[in-house]
C-alpha cells in the first residue's frame, strides 16, 4: 500500500480518544475468544494436524478483508465502517442491511457471552444465581462504555492484554514441552503431526469441514475499522493497526494450534473437550481447570465489552445516516453515544431473559440465525472495496492508502469467500445457518426499501 495525505473522520459527535495501541489490542481482544480456547478442539477433531491449513486459508481471507477495510477507512473513517462503505458503493438498502445485520449479530452474541461467563462463575459461587452474575456483568460493562471512549479503551486494553499474555505463556510452555525443556516431562517432538493416520487423516474433506469452523473464529477483527474513527488520526493509524493485529493474530492462532497438535495426538478425546487444558494437563501445570476457566471468562467478558462498543457505534452510524431513529444519535458531554449503548445492551439483556424463560430454545435459535453473518459482511466489504476503488481510480481521487495487488487480490478474496459459502451449503448444519442468515438479510433489504429515511441524518447532543 502507498500513502498520501490523510483525511479526517466523517463521524460527528464522537470524541476521538482511542490510541493506536488500544485499538490494536481491541482487535486482538475481539478475535482471541472462547472460540480459540475451546472451539478449536472441534476443528482439530475434523482435520487432524492439517487443521493448520484451515487456519492458513482462513487467515488469508482475514488479511485480504482487513486490507480492503484499511483502504476504505483511511479514505473515509466512519463508525459505520463496512456498513457506510456498502451504502456508498451499493446504495442505501445495502448499507442499511449490512449495518442492521451486524448490530443484530452483536446484541445476540452479547447475550450469549454474558450467559456463558455467568454459567462458569455461578459454578464457583453456588450461592449467587447465574442471572445475578449476568446483571452484574451487564451493569459493569455498560458503565465502562458510558464513561467515555478513553476509559473504555484503557479497560479493553488490559482485558485483551491478559488474553495475549495467556497465549504467549502457552506458546512458551508448549515449545518447551516440544523440545524437552520441562523437567519430568519427555519431549513430545513433532511426531504427532504425522502419526495417527498422517498429517491429513481425513483428507481434503476434513480440512474443508474444519475451515467452516475456523473462519468464524477470526470474527471480531473488524472492530478496529469501527474504532479507528475515534482515534486522533484514523488515516495514519489504520495501516499500522491492521498490520499489527493481523501479524499477532496469525502468530497466536497458528502458533497455538501447532503446539496443540504437536504435543498431543489429534484424536485424543481430551483435545476435543478443551485443547488448551489438555496440553497444560499433559505437561503437569497445576490448577489447569481453574486457570483455563478463568481465561475463558476473561475472554468472554472482553469480547462482550468490545461487542457493546461495536454495536453502539454501528447503530449510532445508522442513525447518522437516517437509517435508524434520530434519538439513537444522542451523545453525552463526553462524546459517548449513550442512547445507542443503552439500546444495544437492552436488546441483549432481553435476549438473556427470553433464554431463561425458554431455556435451550431462544438463544440457540437466535445464534443459528446470525451464525453466518460474518460471511455476508465480509462479502459486502469486498464488493464495496472493488466498487469504491474503481470509482476513485476513474475519477482520479487521491487516496491515503491503496491496497496492494488490486484488483486481483480483491477478487481472490471474493473467490475464497464463495468457496466457504459453497462448503457451507454442502454441510447440513452450516447450510441451515447460512440460509437463515440470508433470509434475515433479505428481510432487512426489504425493510430498507420500504422505509425511506426514518430520520434526517444528524447528531443530537444532550
Amino acid at each position: 500500500m502507498t500513502e498520501v495525505p490523510t483525511t479526517t473522520t466523517t463521524t460527528k459527535g464522537l470524541h476521538p480518544g482511542l490510541t493506536r495501541r488500544q485499538i490494536s489490542m481491541m482487535g486482538l481482544g475481539g478475535a482471541i475468544g472462547a472460540g480459540l480456547f475451546v472451539g478449536s478442539g472441534q476443528a482439530i477433531g475434523l482435520a487432524g494436524p492439517a487443521v493448520l491449513i484451515s487456519y492458513l486459508v482462513a487467515g488469508a481471507i482475514v488479511i485480504l478483508v482487513m486490507a480492503m477495510l484499511a483502504e476504505m477507512v483511511a479514505a473515509r473513517p466512519s463508525s459505520g465502517a463496512f456498513s457506510s462503505y456498502a451504502q456508498k458503493a451499493m446504495g442505501r438498502s445495502a448499507g442499511s442491511a449490512v449495518g442492521w445485520l451486524y448490530w443484530i449479530q452483536l446484541v445476540v452474541v452479547i447475550a450469549a457471552e454474558a450467559t456463558g461467563a455467568a454459567g462458569i462463575i455461578a459454578g464457583w459461587v453456588p450461592g449467587i444465581p447465574a442471572w445475578a452474575w449476568v446483571l452484574i456483568f451487564v451493569v459493569a460493562l455498560t458503565a465502562v462504555n458510558l464513561f467515555g471512549v478513553r476509559n473504555y479503551g484503557r479497560f479493553e486494553f488490559w482485558f485483551a492484554a491478559i488474553k495475549v499474555a495467556a497465549i504467549i505463556a502457552f506458546l512458551v510452555v508448549g515449545m518447551c514441552a516440544i523440545i524437552g525443556l520441562i523437567p519430568g516431562v519427555p519431549a513430545s517432538g513433532i511426531g504427532n503431526l504425522v502419526d495417527n493416520g498422517g498429517f491429513a487423516p481425513n483428507g481434503m474433506t476434513g480440512i474443508a469441514a474444519a475451515l467452516l469452523i475456523v473462519v468464524f473464529a477470526f470474527g471480531g477483527t473488524e472492530v478496529v475499522a469501527i474504532a479507528a474513527a475515534e482515534s486522533d488520526d484514523p488515516a495514519r493509524n489504520i495501516r499500522r493497526i491492521v498490520r499489527e493485529v493481523l501479524v499477532r493474530i496469525l502468530v497466536f492462532y497458528i502458533g497455538s494450534i501447532f503446539v496443540i497438535v504437536a504435543v498431543l495426538p489429534w484424536n485424543d478425546p481430551a483435545v476435543l473437550d478443551g485443547p488448551f487444558s489438555a496440553v497444560l494437563a499433559t505437561i503437569r501445570v497445576p490448577g489447569v481447570d481453574l486457570v483455563m476457566s478463568l481465561i475463558v471468562v476473561i475472554a468472554l467478558l472482553s469480547a462482550m465489552n468490545a461487542n457493546i462498543y461495536g454495536a453502539s457505534r454501528m447503530v449510532f452510524s445508522l442513525g447518522e445516516r437516517g437509517l435508524a431513529p434520530q434519538g439513537i444519535t444522542r451523545t453525552s458531554l463526553k462524546g459517548v453515544p449513550s442512547v445507542a449503548v443503552l439500546a444495544s445492551v437492552s436488546f441483549g439483556f432481553v435476549t438473556v431473559g427470553l433464554n431463561w424463560a425458554f431455556p435451550d430454545v431462544v438463544l440457540p435459535a437466535l445464534l443459528n440465525v446470525v451464525g453466518s453473518t460474518l460471511l455476508v459482511i465480509w462479502t459486502a466489504t469486498a464488493l464495496a472495496q472493488i466498487i469504491l476503488r474503481r470509482r476513485a481510480d476513474r475519477d482520479g481521487t487521491d487516496m491515503p492508502m491503496r491496497m496492494w495487488g488490486f484488483p486481483w487480490l480483491s477478487w481472490l478474496c471474493l473467490v475464497l469467500l464463495a468457496g466457504v459459502i459453497a462448503l457451507a451449503m454442502i454441510d447440513p448444519a452450516a447450510r441451515i445457518q447460512l440460509l437463515l442468515t440470508l433470509g434475515l438479510t433479505a428481510v432487512l433489504l426489504l425493510v430498507a426499501r420500504a422505509t425511506r429515511g426514518i430520520a434526517q441524518p444528524g447528531v443530537v447532543r444532550e
